[in-house]
């Protein structure tokens, strides 16, 4: 699988931070005769993974970048491919809906927490193929692997350096950073299917980069100055998802002249930086970063993304549509 625009990370459905199939509900409010097949469907992820991997009723927010959200009826931590693939077999079988997680950047958790199980997907291997080749696991995170390429020599990921979240996640969001996307350096990716088959498309396991050879020292002057200008540019001190909104399209958003092709811009220009929702505020360093300035809630930054949205629309006609991912929100509600 090659992602070159950030369009298609609808199709790739690389799991993270999308539901897999499967019947609605959880332990809360389940259907009757549900709980013990359930409670099996526990026993046989604590067997195949280990008890310190599987938790009940688990927080999120400390999984998340955001550092907001509920709980999920259940968490497993999964740190390589095999442990994805056999959660996913687990889980079908007993019929519960999937979530897979990465780094926790890019998503925001409702309020009342995820149903189903949530695989967070974190850890792994950095491999050589060849001369102009790596692979790395879904769950290596992307300062993981720059640091890892620097190290051996290998050009062409420096500037990703800073770059929250896992390669997983990356891969799904298609990364984008000062005018590029991550895509353009994937090769292909191995995918699980919601059956552990590895083949279809709903988990990402491992992603293959196109590399080239390059002095370390070099690399890492490349890689501190992607750090400087995130640090100059972006809301690093304080918990965010990223960016909330997808810049618009010149060729098919009519954006006023003189603005530039920017999310930000506009919520700027719009009169919303600083705008804020209970704890939640737009950034006043980047428009298009919500911040949790301590206590926010989900809904606190739902109502500001709306603010964000109607303002943009009533001033300049532009729709923004988001970049995040919503997790466990009754009304259905993704990014759009």
């Amino acid at each position: 699988m090659r992602a070159s625009e950030r369009s298609k990370r609808a199709t790739t459905r690389s799991g993270v931070g999308v539901p897999a199939r499967g019947r609605a509900g959880g332990p809360r409010g389940e259907a009757p005769g549900l709980s013990e097949m359930r409670d099996d469907f526990a026993v046989r992820l604590k067997r195949a993974l280990g008890d310190d991997r599987v938790a009940r009723d688990a927080p999120l927010a400390p999984f998340t970048t955001f550092k907001l959200g509920g709980t999920a009826d259940w968490l497993v931590l999964a740190h390589r491919a095999d442990d994805v693939r056999r959660a996913l077999e687990i889980a079908r079988d007993a019929g519960v809906p999937v979530t897979l997680l990465g780094g926790g950047s890019n998503v925001l958790v409702s309020d009342r927490g995820v149903r189903g199980v949530v695989i967070r997907v974190h850890g792994g291997d950095v491999r050589q193929l060849g001369v102009d080749r790596i692979r790395a696991d879904a769950g290596v995170t992307i300062n993981g692997l720059v640091r890892w390429t620097i190290a051996h020599g290998c050009a062409g990921l420096e500037m990703w350096a800073g770059t929250p979240g896992t390669v997983g996640g990356a891969i799904f969001g298609n990364a984008h950073f000062r005018g590029r996307l991550i895509g353009e350096l994937v090769v292909q990716a191995e995918l699980a299917s919601e059956r552990g088959e590895v083949l279809s498309v709903e988990a990402v396991l491992s992603a293959d980069f196109r590399v080239g050879r390059g002095d370390a020292a070099a690399l890492r002057a490349v890689a501190r100055e992607s750090l400087a200008y995130r640090k100059r540019t972006q809301p690093l001190e304080s918990p965010s998802a990223g960016c909330i909104f997808q810049n618009p399209d010149p060729s098919r958003d009519r954006i006023p002249d003189g603005i530039p092709a920017s999310a930000g811009a506009l919520v700027d220009r719009a009169g919303l930086k600083g705008a804020r929702e209970g704890a939640a505020r737009v950034s006043m360093t980047h428009a298009n970063f919500i911040v949790n300035e301590g206590g926010a809630t989900a809904t606190d930054v739902r109502r500001l993304i709306q603010r964000c949205k109607d303002g943009v629309r009533a001033r300049f006609g532009v729709e923004l549509r988001e970049e995040i991912v919503f997790l466990g929100f009754d009304d259905g509600h993704t990014a759009n």
